[in-house]
């Protein structure tokens, strides 16, 4: 299946979805050795990197950099790119090589590969891999958004639009008292906590309602799962409603608010 704009070649999903998938198995090298080969390190914002983020992400940007050698790449893992640069990008590859960094290093499982496609400053299209499960999610316009598990079955998604008995999606290393507060104002009887962008694939399967994210999160957080929750017919928004765009002058996200209406 061919991903097609007029002002682009087509870009071929089941590549894009296979390097989402040589990325996952990349990481599985490092997360199937004992804990002290992990190469665990922190970066200047005292986060965790492990040679897994950094393996995934060469072979990310070799994979797209051949794919479509006329999309730029905003990778968690790259180079920065300063904004005068990228300021008149209509394009452009937005990556998080492993989503979920301390889940990995828990070693729980709940960790991600995200690839999103960013035009005009929304998320058009995007990938998020699971490498421990095999599930694959992928949403895009004209497309819908789907899932793909590890024996091959797919299954289009739609969320659950209708029910008046909601379930959030929380985070498992990320919690704040707002956000309480808000899905207070809402009918959640439930709330099901899960690791990484795993949280935007509940929505989209219909499994939650929704998700709200007080604290701050970068772009390549964010970009593949508002595609395929947005894609599965919910929505993605700022806090006050307003459109959450890309390509910031700063990569740096404020807080969002995802649910099904």
């Amino acid at each position: 299946m061919d991903f097609i704009f007029k002002e682009l070649p087509p870009i071929d999903l089941e590549k894009l979805n296979n390097i989402a998938k040589e990325a996952g198995s990349a990481i599985l090298t490092i997360y199937n050795l004992p804990p002290e080969k992990m190469q665990l390190t922190l970066k200047d914002d005292q986060s965790p990197l492990t040679a897994a983020d950094s393996l995934s992400h060469e072979v990310i940007f070799k994979r797209l950099t051949k794919l479509t050698p006329h999309i730029p790449i905003i990778s968690e893992e790259g180079k920065d790119v300063p904004y005068d640069t990228r300021k008149n990008w209509e394009f452009f590859w937005c990556v998080d090589p492993l989503d979920g960094t301390k889940e990995f290093i828990k070693h729980n499982g709940e960790f991600t590969v995200n690839i999103a496609l960013i035009y005009q400053n929304t998320p058009v299209l995007g990938v998020i891999y699971v490498p421990v499960t095999g599930d694959l999610y992928y949403g895009g316009i004209n497309i819908g958004s789907w899932k793909e598990t590890g024996d091959g079955m797919k299954t289009q998604l739609h969320a659950d639009i209708n029910s008046t008995n909601w379930i959030a999606a929380g985070s498992r290393s990320h919690a704040a008292p707002e956000e309480t507060a808000l899905l207070s104002q809402y009918p959640v009887t439930k709330t099901i906590i899960a690791g990484s962008s795993l949280k935007f694939c509940l929505i989209a399967e219909g499994k939650a309602h929704i998700y709200y994210r007080h604290g701050p999160t970068m772009e390549w957080d964010t970009a593949a799962g508002q595609a395929i929750v947005t894609f599965s017919g919910a929505k993605m928004t700022n806090p006050n409603g307003t459109p959450f765009l890309y390509n910031k002058p700063s990569l740096l996200n404020a807080g969002f608010l995802c649910k099904v209406k």
